[in-house]
């Protein structure tokens, strides 16, 4: 009896699966059909219900108040700052010892993001680097995921967007990737003093190869020189590559998300119902990736940093 009853729900499921395809389907086509698009390739009018403006890209953010020097992009970082102060003001506010709600769910967040950090770094340092690495994950997904909200973008005030993804705007990108910058330095030299100036300059190597050639130690002279010049310019290397890595975090942002902005607008564009959906949905995952990269590279540059130097060349 019970097998039966579970093959008729499960034959049952199986024709509102279907059922639910088949509108969706029906739906997408008749979107596609009644858009701009489609009426440009049927010769026929758009429906007003799926007209929708062409995708207009803008690169540098819009100034929606004139006379004020604050960008939508700026406005938004600033929604999202409040949004995340008082989601977690509000989920330690009646702290109970079970948690349940709202606070299980920071509680759980904190942890898996704790001990991710700590796997890495170690737990003494995995505490210290915890509140720029979550910080950094948090600022940039939800600027993402707010950005998805339906409707956000089209607010207009004095014929501007009134908000916008910080992420889609180049400043911001470059901001946090000074502020990665400017962290993983200051905890190398706090690990290793001024000795952390040897993983870009260290001469000691072709200083000792110089005095050991004027001593008559030719061959161990001539070794050390050699060593002494790979030294040095690989110490060349490492102080480009830690400016280039500033271009680089912040073009990585700046063109995964503009590239899923554009992505969105064209889907919305071409079928305006259903099928943008599964776009919102890659953008929500894919701006989860690019928080996670973000702070995740910084972790790992942090972890270099605080390495010697020794340690970093095993």
């Amino acid at each position: 009896m019970d097998n039966q009853e579970e093959k008729t729900s499960g034959s049952n499921l199986k024709k509102i699966a279907i059922a639910v395809g088949i509108i969706l389907l029906l739906l997408t086509l008749i979107s596609f059909v009644g858009s701009n698009v489609g009426a440009m390739i049927f010769k026929t009018k758009a429906l007003s219900v799926f007209a929708v403006g062409k995708p207009h890209v803008v690169l540098p953010a819009e100034m929606p108040f004139h006379g004020v020097h604050l960008s939508n992009t700026m406005l938004t970082s600033f929604i999202t700052i409040l949004i995340l102060m008082l989601l977690f003001i509000s989920a330690a506010r009646k702290i109970k010892l079970v948690p349940s709600g709202l606070q299980n769910f920071v509680e759980f967040f904190y942890e898996s993001l704790a001990n991710f950090i700590e796997d890495t770094a170690g737990t003494e340092y995995g505490r210290k680097f915890f509140p720029v690495c979550a910080t950094i994950f948090l600022f940039v997904l939800f600027n993402g995921w707010l950005s998805l909200i339906p409707g956000f973008e089209t607010i207009k005030f004095n014929g501007e967007p009134l908000l916008r993804n910080p992420n889609t705007d180049i400043n911001v990108p470059m901001m946090l990737a000074v502020i990665s910058f400017c962290f993983v330095e200051y905890w190398g030299f706090k690990a290793h003093g001024l000795n952390y100036l040897k993983k870009f300059i260290n001469v000691g190597a072709l200083i000792q190869g110089f005095k050991e050639m004027f001593a008559g130690q030719v061959k161990t002279g001539l070794n050390n020189m050699i060593m002494g010049l790979v030294s040095f310019f690989t110490g060349i290397l490492e102080i480009l590559s830690e400016f280039i890595r500033l271009i680089s975090f912040t073009f990585r942002l700046f063109g995964n998300m503009t590239a899923g902005m554009i992505l969105v607008m064209v889907a919305i564009f071409l079928v305006p119902w259903v099928l943008p959906s599964v776009f919102y949905a890659m953008e929500a995952f894919f701006g989860f990736i690019q928080a996670l990269i973000f702070s995740g590279l910084t972790l790992c540059f942090l972890v270099l940093a605080i390495m010697s130097h020794e340690e970093e060349a095993h």
